[in-house]
Parts: structure tokens; sequence; C-alpha cells
């Protein structure tokens, strides 16, 4: 479970405590999640060991990526898969690449995430054909979810993780500690009844 767009040390220290075990920082200037490279350097060292650092991308230059991965050093690079093979990134570096349709990707990576067509806007990616990839890669749900669904989320899509941004927001950009809390419970009483 990663909960993305965090800008703040309360926000990941709330993440963390809640259960979460990925933070994700936002790396595109026209987010209202964006973080500045000095910041997110301050911020990465206050994640508790055992939470991953995921570096956020949308058709980012390299130069970006290039000092991300100096300043940060994330566990893992996150950017559309199409993205990737422009990208120069060390072997060593776990990516994440962003699927939004199926139809686009020839070969299916062994993890992707699944997220509607346009990032951060909180519209609900398509379950549908998130739970017939689901079944051919690792997938990890992304789009639209928020504490009232991601239940009936798991229960359709069956999803290998589970990214939230502006579903738990108080307002664009502004995490609500109440909202994290209330998702990471609600995603794993519903993963324990699947399990059970």
């Amino acid at each position: 479970m990663k909960i993305c767009g965090l800008r703040t040390a309360d926000a990941i220290a709330v993440a963390a405590t809640a259960g979460a075990q990925a933070v994700g920082f936002v790396f595109h200037e026209a987010s209202p999640r964006n973080v500045s490279l000095e910041d997110a350097a301050a911020l990465q060292r206050v994640v508790p060991s055992g939470v991953e650092r995921v570096a956020v991308f949308l058709h980012p230059a390299q130069a970006l990526v290039d000092a991300v991965l100096e300043a940060v050093r994330p566990d893992w690079v996150q950017t559309d898969v199409a993205d990737l093979a422009r990208l120069r990134l060390p072997a060593s570096q776990r990516v994440l690449p962003v699927v939004r349709d199926a139809a686009s990707v020839a070969a299916l990576p062994a993890r992707i995430l699944f997220e509607g067509a346009h990032s951060g806007s909180g519209a609900t990616a398509d379950w549908e054909m998130a739970a017939r990839l689901a079944g051919r890669a690792e997938l990890v749900l992304a789009g639209g979810l928020e504490p009232s669904n991601v239940a009936e989320a798991i229960a359709r899509v069956r999803p290998f993780g589970l990214d939230v941004s502006s579903g738990v927001e108080s307002s664009r950009g502004v995490k609500d500690p109440v909202r994290i809390r209330e998702f990471v419970a609600a995603a794993r009483a519903a993963h324990a009844r699947l399990a059970g």
C-alpha cells in the first residue's frame, strides 16, 4: 500500500504509523503535490526503515530523473511505461511502470501500476480492465480510490497493491491524517475478508 503525494514529515509519519508500506514523492511541476528536490531530500530522511520511497514522475526529462536519483535515492521510480523506454536508469534501479490502457503495452511488465487516464485527478480507473490485468501481472491499483470504495475495489480487482493520493486529502495536495488511517484500515479489513 502506497500513500502518494506526500509533502510533509507529519504526513509521512501518519502514513507509516497507519501501516503503509510505501510513500510517494511527486516530481511534476503541474501537480499540486509537486515537491522540490531540496524538500524531497529532507523528507526522505524521515521515512522510517521498512517503508519504501517512490519517486513519481510524468514524462520527465532525463536531467530531472538524474537529479532526483542523486538527491533522494528512491527505492522505486514510477513513471509511464513509455517513458521508461527512453530514460537511462541504473541497472539496479527498481521501476514501477504506469499502465493506463492495456492495449498500449505490447509485453506486460511483471509489476505495474494501473492508473486512470490522468494521474492525481481522482478519476476512477477501469476496474474491469484492472481485474483482467491483475491475473497477468502484480497490479498496483490507483485512480479514484478512497476509504469508501477501497473494499469494493479489492473485491472486484484483487490487486497486488494499492496506491492512493487525492482520496486521502482534505483539499488538493493536503493530506488528511484521518482519511489516511481510514483508508489503510478499510483496505486491511477487506484484504482480511478475502484471505479468510
